[in-house]
């Protein structure tokens, strides 16, 4: 399949609002909304919300540049930064959208399951779901990073954008929620 910048903005369009009505959807069904926080103290908390705000916004600046500021022939430009551009970079930025927002509307259900039932592998989907969306938080960023040393303009936004992305997707998310999750 080849992707487009059409297909790849239906895809945002709604796969990213999934993502929210997954959380709404999950939060409309527990009782105890703080036991999703698992073993982050309470102190924390109004520390770690605000980045979850920030990380949207990093988000919205990737999206914005990728998807409506850049030419179609610098989408097709993006490439890996140890790779030569082929043409194909559309099929990257849809594989790294997808890679993100794919399991991050996965995994507050993921999480819920693990949390009513007693299985020994559902860590292992909980931790499995956040570290495929950090890897395609990462992939968002070196697809920004290669653009940037490309000098197309607007490529250092979009990196910073990953970088406020990874603040909550792989710092707080990742390593802090799973190392404190009492699993």
């Amino acid at each position: 399949m080849e992707a487009t910048r059409s297909w790849i903005r239906i895809f945002v369009f709604v796969a990213g609002p999934l993502v929210l009505v997954s959380y709404l959807y999950g939060l409309s069904r527990i009782e105890d909304k703080m036991a999703l926080w698992g073993g982050i103290p309470s102190s924390w908390v109004p520390y770690i919300v605000p980045f979850m705000f920030v990380a949207a916004i990093g988000f919205l600046i990737y999206w914005w540049i990728s998807l409506f500021q850049l030419d179609v022939e610098q989408l097709q430009s993006f490439r890996w930064p140890w790779s030569d551009s082929d043409g194909n970079g559309l099929n990257r930025l849809l594989l790294a959208y997808s890679l993100f927002l794919i399991p991050s509307a996965l995994w507050l259900e993921s999480t819920l399951f693990h949390m009513s039932n007693e299985h020994g592998w559902t860590p292992i989907l909980v931790i499995g779901t956040l570290f495929v969306a950090a890897i395609g938080n990462v992939m968002m960023g070196l697809l920004a990073y290669s653009a940037y040393q490309d000098g197309i303009e607007g490529a250092g936004l979009m990196f910073v954008g990953t970088i406020l992305l990874a603040i909550q997707v792989i710092f707080n998310d990742l390593i802090v929620w799973s190392y404190k999750f009492p699993w």
